[in-house]
């Protein structure tokens, strides 16, 4: 295995109060788990770390993933292409010889794809606001996610990711910073973020940044709900555009959902939020929720979200534990179907979704049936983008990234709507439509 310059073991702040937790110097990440180029000196299966036998129980992933962990201090190390192993090495890796390159990198400003690592990369970036289902932990409660995000780019994509985390909440700091580290990078990954922030960020980076930008909570989440659910109306014998959808959360995955349905031709949508259906004209929307308003709901339902619910075809959590209850399912139209992706804790129990009707369910977790996984689409566009050049995610590469992902799974039933992460080709398959 070639190795790249430096090897680094640690995190250095930098960017003044911004507080920015950044790997220095080489931008090469390998993650230490589920390898595509093992070292068999080092690594092991995360399982293996904790546990030498498996065991017949429930397994307490909690309490496995800290021992995890704890055991190895994060999940990703820096590990160079080259060896420094004589006068030779050093001089053309490094000085004097590096200064060459360097020269024509300035000049050259387009072929930094050719000859650093910057064709390659992508920085996963969080401010912590929003961290999976469990609300605004912080910078330093993002850490962890962050790192899990670069080890999928790394293992499932082969692309060497950084995670980064921002100490600040401010929305014009985050963007400032984010435009100053980008030229190292080929991508950008936005995580965790929390709504309506993440929408002014995302599209003022976008607007200002010459790469694929992509905030994963939205699009990600989006493109495999919209995946899933292809399947899902083919196991009722339904049509996907007449369906009513209701969307249960009008956060960054909630709107971003929606949208992409109502693209993919879903005639009938509806959101909720904490207080009601939303919809045109609903005192004190703004923002991005009058949007949603103006697009979505075309019957204007009004009230409670049991109003939009009954009769509903689809119902897509993504907002928190509890949310959805069986009164809720046994109003909705025949075969229903349910997708209850908050995470760790869905807003019902699958079983008891099942219990009260539900013919098709799907969750965000790994241990039920179709899981409703960011990494069926992100490392696959991604990919794509990098290898092609591609400077914006667009509209059309999502809807065909789901078509796609859909398309893996060849004969749908209710427990296999959505292909596994494990599905050979998968990156290969989404990276193909993102050019």
């Amino acid at each position: 295995m070639k190795q790249l310059f430096f090897r680094s073991d640690h995190f250095l702040p930098t960017f003044n109060n911004v507080g920015l937790f950044f790997i220095f110097g080489v931008q090469y990440t390998r993650a230490l788990i589920l390898s595509l180029n093992p070292m068999p000196s080092k690594k092991k299966s995360a399982a293996k770390v904790v546990s030498k036998k498996a065991s017949s129980k429930k397994k307490d992933y909690a309490k496995l993933a800290l021992a995890l962990h704890k055991k190895l201090h994060g999940k990703l190390e820096v590990v160079s292409k080259v060896k420094l192993q004589s006068r030779d090495d050093w001089s053309t890796a490094y000085t004097p010889g590096v200064g060459a390159v360097s020269s024509h990198v300035a000049k050259h400003p387009k072929e930094a794809r050719l000859y650093t690592t910057k064709r390659n990369t992508v920085a996963v970036i969080s401010d912590g606001s929003a961290v999976l289902g469990l609300g605004n932990l912080g910078a330093l409660g993002a850490l962890p996610v962050m790192e899990g995000k670069a080890a999928i780019f790394k293992e499932m994509a082969d692309i060497d990711a950084f995670p980064i985390v921002l100490n600040t909440q401010d929305t014009e700091e985050i963007i400032k910073t984010i435009k100053h580290i980008a030229l190292g990078f080929g991508g950008i990954n936005l995580e965790d973020f929390s709504a309506p922030r993440c929408f002014e960020i995302e599209e003022r980076l976008k607007a200002e940044l010459d790469m694929p930008i992509m905030h994963d909570d939205q699009h990600g989440t989006a493109i495999v709900v919209l995946a899933g659910l292809i399947n899902a109306v083919k196991v009722v014998k339904k049509e996907l555009s007449k369906v009513r959808v209701v969307i249960v959360g009008s956060g960054a995955a909630g709107a971003a959902i929606a949208r992409l349905l109502i693209k993919a031709g879903v005639e009938d949508v509806v959101v909720t939020d904490s207080v009601g259906i939303i919809y045109e004209g609903r005192t004190g929307l703004s923002g991005y929720k009058k949007e949603l308003a103006r697009v979505t709901n075309t019957k204007r339902l009004k009230g409670e979200a049991l109003n939009a619910i009954k009769g509903a075809d689809v119902l897509v959590g993504v907002s928190g534990p509890g949310t959805i209850t069986k009164p809720h399912i046994e109003e909705m139209s025949t075969d229903p179907i349910v997708f209850a992706l908050a995470n760790p804790v869905p807003e019902i129990k699958p079983e008891d979704a099942k219990l009260a009707g539900a013919a098709v369910v799907a969750t965000g977790r790994s241990d039920y049936a179709n899981q409703v996984n960011n990494s069926l689409a992100f490392p696959g566009i991604f990919r794509g983008a990098l290898d092609n050049g591609v400077s914006k995610i667009t509209d059309e590469m999502k809807l065909s990234a789901a078509k796609k992902l859909a398309s893996l799974v060849k004969k749908p039933t209710a427990d296999e709507i959505i292909p596994s992460v494990m599905t050979a080709g998968l990156v290969k398959a989404g990276a193909s439509v993102v050019k």
